[in-house]
């Protein structure tokens, strides 16, 4: 065998190997939370849209001479009642939540339809029910 015909078969080996080894990999997700995936997941969402469900919550109560000053919400207690594609698979989504304000100890106060984008920004919101 020549030096050429070395050369290639060894090129040619390890374009092999590096072919044969080039398999996909696929990962498995690692859920180190206290709920399911799916539950994990919804959780994870509702808590990235903090920022403009606050300012939904701060708007809706802002006149309301009763509400508390400390009024808030949980993501565990906030449903997600819609999901709309806007723009096709993993573009941009709107995402409409029931949310339950609360104050001090989780002592209700109302409840209030929120609409949002994925890109953090608030679209819409609506008042449903205050509690007396």
């Amino acid at each position: 065998m020549g030096d050429k015909m070395k050369n290639f078969a060894v090129i040619l080996l390890i374009a092999i190997f590096l072919i044969s080894s080039n398999t996909p990999v696929y990962s498995k997700t690692i859920n180190e939370a206290d709920t399911e995936l799916c539950e994990t997941l919804k959780y994870a969402l509702i808590n990235s849209l903090r920022q403009p469900v606050d300012k939904a919550i701060a708007e809706i109560y802002k006149d309301d001479k009763d509400a508390a000053s400390n009024l808030t919400w949980a993501s565990y207690d906030t449903e997600i009642i819609k999901i709309k594609q806007l723009y096709g698979v993993g573009g941009e989504y709107e995402i409409t939540l029931i949310v339950h304000a609360y104050y001090d100890a989780h002592n209700s106060y109302g409840i209030d339809e929120v609409v949002v984008d994925t890109r953090g920004e608030l679209k819409n919101y609506k008042h449903i029910k205050t509690y007396p």
